[in-house]
């Protein structure tokens, strides 16, 4: 019954003291205060397809795969062939007189030597490998991205509607102060102390909204839109029961990561390179066909000619043993480019899987202990202000707490949300999660 004439009292003060309400008065400046514009909400699913689509870091790196494979075909073609005139003893009197000179109509068609032609072809198919594994990087770094924007906002939904609760709770805690020191129950130092604590959410909201804005924004450009478009997220938190081993997530990254898939197919362009360096000791040949019109009066008006050519590389020495020379270093260097990257990935899996079982123990502690323990000690808190064993202010700072453990558990599972996107951007392979366990998808 006490509780419920507190409750009156609060309904009846509220109206006339609205005018007085500091959190009320600030709030009037934020103008997207709790407001989603007119917008779909986009699931996790949607968000990550369309951001494929829709991307322009995927679209650039999928117009350089299409570069790549255009250029295939002309690779391993022939040199253009050349059509040439010579005239031979025309007269200097008569530079008109063609009929009293040699004339000639040859067509020359040059051919690399064996083998050329086909490594030409390789290295250029091994640019396309190249351009799909920088391609399927630039996927897994916008998916991941993407990710961990969408769990912000979703993590942001919860903190504006815990936001509100504590508003909620601190207004309630304002009026019950008033009117304790109305009856003279309480100093008014408690009043000032409560509005101050009311007026002290205005920078929590900014904040709030802050993170908001940002999110969206990140979230916009990554789908490839204006970055004031409006956007929301609908979803739910998952926490597995347990993460993989770090030996399987090693192994489904030396053959899933793109990072080092790209770095493998640049070890197989440089090889073949090379091999297309020792084939500079193989010869080039040439063939010319001919036609030749005979000067007036000849006996044979009419002939041809056949000619033939063959490069000497073997003269060039020089020039051959620098380009194996330069070809056998970057080979070097790009083998030594790959352990490097190799290294770096089982560093950044076995950093990126730390941060994310840390994560999850600090949500389950939340879930476990934390969140019942506050519950029950506002259960508690509850029961004794009903009896008049403690006063709002007491009550008040046991919501307060529930709240903000309610606050840290979704940043927690927010956070551990974002460090399973880290630890599939490591991997290069998406980490599949259930109630059981989780398991990597190559």
């Amino acid at each position: 019954m006490k509780a419920l004439c507190v409750f009156a009292l609060l309904l009846t003060c509220s109206l006339a003291v609205r005018a007085d309400d500091p959190y009320a008065l600030a709030s009037e400046l934020l103008q997207q205060h709790h407001v989603e514009a007119a917008a779909r909400a986009y699931t996790l699913v949607e968000l990550e397809s369309l951001a494929l689509q829709g991307n322009p870091e995927i679209k650039l790196a999928a117009r350089k795969v299409a570069a790549a494979e255009a250029g295939v075909s002309g690779a391993g073609a022939l040199d253009d062939a050349t059509a040439m005139y010579r005239g031979w003893q025309i007269p200097l009197r008569q530079p008109w007189n063609l009929n009293s000179a040699l004339n000639m109509l040859m067509l020359t068609q040059s051919f690399p030597g064996p083998g050329k032609r086909a490594l030409r072809s390789q290295v250029a198919g091994d640019e396309i490998a190249v351009a799909k594994a920088q391609l399927e990087a630039t996927k897994r770094d916008v998916q991941a991205r993407a990710r961990k924007a969408f769990y912000d906002l979703l993590r942001n939904r919860d903190e504006l509607r815990i936001h509100d609760e504590q508003v909620a709770i601190a207004r309630q805690g304002v009026e019950a102060a008033r009117i304790r020191y109305a009856v003279g129950r309480v100093p008014q130092q408690d009043v000032l102390k409560a509005q101050v604590a009311l007026t002290k959410l205005i920078e929590h909201l900014v904040m709030l909204e802050q993170d908001a804005a940002l999110a969206r924004a990140e979230l916009n450009s990554l789908l490839g839109r204006s970055p004031d478009t409006p956007i929301a997220v609908s979803g739910e938190y998952d926490l597995p029961a347990q993460l993989p081993a770090l030996a399987e997530l090693e192994k489904a990254a030396l053959q899933s990561r793109p990072e080092l898939l790209a770095a493998q197919a640049e070890i197989k362009r440089n090889e073949d390179q090379l091999k297309l360096a020792n084939k500079g000791y193989t010869p080039d040949f040439s063939a010319s066909v001919g036609y030749m019109l005979m000067p007036q009066g000849s006996s044979t008006r009419n002939t041809y000619m056949v000619e033939g050519a063959l490069s000497l590389p073997w003269l060039n020495r020089r020039k051959h043993d620098a380009e194996i020379a330069e070809a056998d270093s970057r080979l070097a260097v790009q083998q030594a480019a790959y352990e490097t990257a190799r290294t770096m990935a089982l560093q950044q899996i076995q950093e990126a899987l730390i941060k994310a079982a840390s994560a999850k123990r600090l949500a389950e502690l939340y879930q476990r202990a934390l969140r019942p323990q506050s519950e029950a000690t506002l259960r508690a808190t509850v029961i004794a202000y009903e009896n008049d064993r403690t006063d709002f202010l007491n009550l008040l700072d046991s919501q307060n707490t529930t709240l903000d453990v309610d606050f840290s558990y979704f940043r927690a599972i927010a956070d551990f949300d974002a460090r399973i996107a880290d630890l599939e951007l490591a991997v290069g392979a998406p980490i599949a999660r259930s109630t059981s366990g989780a398991e990597v998808k190559q």
